[in-house]
């Protein structure tokens, strides 16, 4: 596995974003279990976006990845509400298996259609709505070794034509379709007749222009102590549980290994965040804790803290790209 060697710049700015894989409908549920599993969402994530602000006085910021293949009205429009409130934000998530490429378009066309003209959803982007991705099962561009969950050796392409600004499923250590590279913001260009394009890719550099490829932006893996078992090692993918909540130790970890953009960092935590069990330890304090303990030492070293959403962390990449100041044009 290799990450970028050049010399970093001290960080001076740190990006959080929590991309939470949500999948209300899992094991299947009906319509009122996966309201049950939206609700406590809808109630206390705007109480703990509230208590929170980061160095420019901004709330917290939730990316939920919605599964295309369970589209229900009622689930989505509660979760624009919290889009609507400034806290949150809607992208599109996908399992599927060998099904085709047309099938593949028809399901996620539909979805972001849906989202875009039934609940306001998604932002436009050269007359288009925009849409951030995680592939579900990981196995982004039929990265799986078996050929399985996925299915097109073009799916790259496939999405930036249908308006993907953005990959956020990296890392997926211990999943064999994990990259050789690890800890990177970079551009991956598509070989439509090879599996795995994402297996490397150019860095993005600050100034270094946007490239004709697309934006993967991983979140933070590396060895650190196992969180209960401390003379043991363990492997850090940035995945927040209820057994695995944020921890000092972590925060120093994600510090020591999240990739950067010259002095801006980007730490991507990803969850699962409509099972029961995890929604209520996150929102049971577990998303206070990592707000509380990512703040106080980003203080302690001087950093300057930002919460964002995957579409807020993919255009302040692409304006560092651009050699443009990524500040300008933040939301409250």
């Amino acid at each position: 596995m290799r990450a970028s060697l050049r010399r970093h710049e001290p960080t001076t700015h740190v990006w959080l974003l929590i991309t939470d894989h949500y999948e209300p409908y899992r094991h299947p549920a009906d319509d009122a279990v996966a309201m049950e599993r939206v609700r406590p969402w809808v109630e206390r994530w705007p109480r703990i976006a509230d208590a929170h602000r980061d160095s420019h006085g901004r709330r917290p910021r939730y990316s939920f990845f919605y599964p295309a293949e369970d589209y229900h009205p009622a689930p989505l429009e509660a979760l624009a509400g919290l889009v609507r409130a400034g806290i949150a934000d809607v992208e599109v998530h996908l399992h599927h298996d060998g099904e085709g490429e047309d099938a593949f378009r028809g399901v996620v066309g539909g979805f972001i259609n849906a989202l875009h003209n039934e609940h306001g959803l998604l932002r436009d982007l050269d007359g288009r709505p925009a849409f951030g991705f995680i592939h579900g099962n990981w196995a982004l561009d039929n990265s799986h070794p078996s050929g399985r969950f996925c299915g097109l050796d073009n799916e790259l392409t496939i999405l930036r034509e249908m308006g993907c600004y953005a990959d956020f499923t990296l890392p997926s250590a211990p999943s064999p379709c994990q990259t050789r590279t690890v800890n990177s913001i970079y551009w991956a260009v598509d070989d439509p007749g090879a599996p795995k394009s994402h297996d490397a890719g150019e860095p993005v550099m600050p100034g270094g222009g946007i490239r004709d490829a697309l934006l993967m932006v991983q979140g933070p893996l590396a060895v650190r102590r196992h969180q209960r078992r401390k003379w043991a090692p363990s492997v850090e993918v940035g995945e927040l549980t209820h057994v695995d909540p944020a921890t000092p130790h972590r925060v120093r970890r994600w510090l020591a290994n999240a990739p950067r953009v010259g002095g801006h960092q980007f730490i991507k935590l990803h969850t699962h965040g409509a099972q029961d069990h995890l929604a209520a330890a996150l929102l049971g304090g577990g998303l206070d804790t990592t707000f509380d303990l990512l703040g106080r030492e980003c203080t302690r070293r001087g950093i300057v803290l930002g919460f964002a959403t995957a579409w807020e962390a993919a255009s302040i990449i692409t304006a560092l790209a651009s050699g443009d100041d990524p500040i300008v044009g933040l939301a409250p």
